[in-house]
C-alpha cells in the first residue's frame, strides 16, 4: 500500500467549470456494493488493508441503519463539487447540495459507497478528502453523519463528518454521488399503465 500511496502524493487538480447537463459529467469511478455478508466483515476487511477508522465512522459501520446490499452490484460514481453545481458563495448548505445534485440527475449513494470506496480506492492522493453524498445515519447519542473517503498523510481513512441539513459545505468540497440510470423502455410505470389503457 506504501508504494501505491506514493505513486500520487497531492490531490488531482478538478475543473471546478459549471456543468451544464449531468450528462456532461464522466463517471469518476465504477465500484462494486454487496460483497460482504454482514458489516463485522466490511470492517474486518477494512482493518486488515489497515485503513483508518474514525470514531464516527466505526459507530455508523455498527449502527442497525448502515445496510449492506444483498447482491453484487456494480455502482458508477460521479465527482462534483457545489462550485460545479452553480453555488457561488464561499459555503453552501449539505441539503442544498443534494437538492441541486439530484436536479443534475444524481442520486445520493447508498451507505455501503462510503467504506466500499475506501477499500477500492487505494491510490488516493495525499490530501484529498471526498464526502460521499448519502442520507445520513444517525450516532448513538442521535447525531446525523455522512462518510468522508480520505488520505490526510498518516494513511487511508474513513471519518465520519457533520450530516445535518444546515451544515456548512465549502464550495470546492468534494462529493461522490451516484449515477442515476432511467428504466429500461417498457418497464416504467408509465409504460405499465399505458397498457391498460384503450386503443
Amino acid at each position: 500500500m506504501q508504494n501505491q500511496l506514493k505513486l500520487k502524493t497531492r490531490p488531482a487538480e478538478v475543473s471546478q467549470q459549471l456543468i451544464q447537463s449531468g450528462r456532461d459529467v464522466a463517471t469518476w469511478k465504477t465500484i462494486t456494493i454487496g460483497t460482504f455478508a454482514d458489516p463485522l466483515g466490511l470492517r474486518n476487511k477494512l482493518d486488515g488493508m489497515g485503513c483508518g477508522i474514525g470514531g464516527q465512522a466505526a459507530e455508523i459501520l455498527a449502527r442497525p441503519t448502515f445496510i449492506l446490499g444483498s447482491r453484487k452490484t456494480d455502482v458508477e460514481l460521479v465527482l462534483v463539487s457545489p462550485a460545479q453545481l452553480g453555488f457561488t458563495s464561499d459555503t453552501v448548505t449539505l441539503a442544498d447540495v443534494y437538492a441541486r445534485a439530484r436536479q443534475f440527475g444524481f442520486e445520493l449513494a447508498a451507505a455501503e459507497v462510503g467504506p466500499q470506496l475506501r477499500i477500492q480506492y487505494l491510490d488516493q492522493p495525499i490530501g484529498e478528502f471526498l464526502i460521499i453524498g448519502m442520507e445520513p445515519i444517525k450516532t448513538w447519542s442521535g447525531e446525523p453523519i455522512v462518510l468522508n473517503v480520505a488520505n490526510g498523510g498518516a494513511g487511508l481513512i474513513l471519518i465520519g463528518q457533520d450530516g445535518r441539513a444546515s451544515s456548512a459545505i465549502h464550495v470546492t468540497s468534494r462529493f461522490v454521488f451516484a449515477r442515476s440510470h432511467p428504466s429500461a423502455p417498457g418497464t416504467g410505470p408509465i409504460d405499465q399503465t399505458a397498457a391498460f389503457l384503450p386503443p
